[in-house]
């Protein structure tokens, strides 16, 4: 008898101690579980950082030499898309230009903002925002230049960033004999300087950028040819990951937000934009 209840005890102990260990099982999945559905802004919240991706591409989004500060027209807009959601702090991630997009859907960042151009090729890899604001392509070229006009390239050596949208534009210039050869370059810095140093007879790209460089260092011996009538009319937003659509939606509402009450303007104004490069 005593044993049977001994055998009786140990089998009752081992169904309590089986069901508490099935239980701590279950409070942990349930807890596993609930982290892995706090979608993208959540996450973020939590950590406090929202982490952009930019090539650090003046006038854009960049980290200002003297202050240290991430800065520039992209950089402001979602600086303050950021403290309206609630997000303490934003920092920059740089990633070349051409590997942005690639780099966005690792998922270690949470949004590219950068001057990029929205287009079907981008759009099929990303979701981007309705647009932020708009700008056209500038020709750059020496000052005492007279170019004026890309029907005037026939002759001459053309450069442009690598991964932009006027990279393949100018290929296609030059397979139609239009311009004599295209020289690429890693970053703006890059591209503007090469002009400078008449490595290259003239550039294409943001129209921004090269008024924004040329206007803050005196020692370039460039301008922007004018009068000139952009081929492009590039509209700009931020990208982010197509399964992350709360984000979307979130960034999307606050962006609006910032559109009506006048931000935008005032921050294209800030560099050297107006109301022509606004998108109501």
């Amino acid at each position: 008898m005593k044993k049977y209840l001994m055998v009786l005890l140990i089998l009752v102990l081992g169904i309590v101690l089986a069901a508490c260990s099935s239980d701590g099982n279950n409070s942990s999945a349930k807890e596993n579980t609930s982290s892995t559905k706090l979608g993208t802004l959540e996450k973020i919240k939590e950590k406090g950082v929202l982490t952009v991706i930019s090539s650090n591409d003046v006038p854009f989004a960049y980290i200002d030499k003297d202050s240290k500060e991430f800065v520039g027209i992209d950089a402001e807009i979602i600086k303050e898309i950021a403290k309206r959601l609630g997000i303490e702090r934003v920092e920059m991630k740089e990633v070349k230009f051409e590997n942005m997009l690639i780099e966005l859907n690792k998922g270690d960042a949470d949004i590219v903002a950068d001057g990029m151009y929205i287009n079907d090729d981008r759009k099929k890899v990303a979701n981007f925002t309705e647009p932020w604001y708009q700008q056209g392509e500038g020709l750059i070229v020496l000052k005492d230049s007279e170019l004026t006009s890309l029907d005037q390239l026939s002759d001459k050596i053309v450069g442009a960033q690598k991964g932009t949208t006027f990279q393949p534009f100018l290929d296609e210039l030059q397979k139609q004999g239009e311009i004599k050869e295209v020289k690429i370059f890693g970053s703006q810095a890059e591209l503007l300087l090469a002009v400078n140093t008449k490595k290259i007879d003239a550039a294409v790209t943001d129209s921004a950028t090269a008024a924004f460089a040329i206007k803050t260092d005196p020692t370039l011996n460039i301008k922007l040819a004018s009068p000139y009538t952009p081929h492009f009319d590039g509209q700009i937003g931020a990208a982010i990951r197509l399964d992350d659509e709360e984000f979307y939606d979130a960034v999307s509402e606050e962006l609006q937000k910032l559109k009506d009450e006048g931000f935008i303007l005032e921050v294209l104004k800030k560099y050297g934009l107006g109301e022509d490069n606004l998108i109501e």
